[in-house]
């Protein structure tokens, strides 16, 4: 079992942090983080998807077709766990060594005189607090990983859930 979560949590985890990687450099050099964040997230789930498909190998070649919800929770939380740490620490590597300003980009972007035109005061200030929030979080490699697993963490464990509850089975298929 540790081979199969440890082999596809890395898959998993260097597409996710591959297709992340890909995508802020999309950003940059386009100077526009419209929609990155639904990239962002749809690249997370379909790298998530290999957690469904390694726990379902493993139920069907190892268990004879039969998972509890527990185990096969306990197995895509593990490679959840995998995945969002390469993710993290593809981030961290990216963050420090291609992207420092990343944070200072995001905020002028996020308040450019044409996202500010169409929001109200309040939405203004908050989208200030929330800048203002994330360089605080920037300040120290401990603040830019606890800020990077809260980004991935709970796709994975949505995921985990899912994949236990879909592969789930008392009893084999006759």
């Amino acid at each position: 079992m540790k081979k199969n979560v440890l082999v596809y949590g890395l898959i998993s985890g260097i597409c996710v942090a591959t297709f992340m990687s890909f995508s802020v450099a999309y950003c940059y050099s386009t100077n526009s983080f419209d929609g990155s964040m639904l990239l962002g997230y749809t690249a997370m789930l379909l790298s998530f998807s290999l957690i469904f498909v390694g726990v379902k190998k493993y139920r069907d070649q190892h268990y004879n077709g039969i998972i509890s919800f527990g185990n096969a929770f306990l197995m895509a939380l593990y490679m959840a766990l995998i995945a969002s740490t390469l993710y993290v620490i593809g981030w961290m590597i990216a963050y420090y060594n291609f992207f420092p300003d990343f944070i200072e980009k995001l905020a002028s972007y996020q308040l450019s005189p044409a996202k500010v035109s169409q929001m109200t005061p309040d939405e203004v200030a908050n989208v200030r607090e929330q800048m203002e929030t994330f360089k605080d979080w920037y300040a120290t490699p401990i603040g830019v990983a606890g800020a990077t697993y809260m980004e991935i963490l709970p796709v994975g464990l949505v995921v985990s859930l899912i994949t236990a509850l879909i592969l789930k089975r008392n009893k084999p298929i006759n």
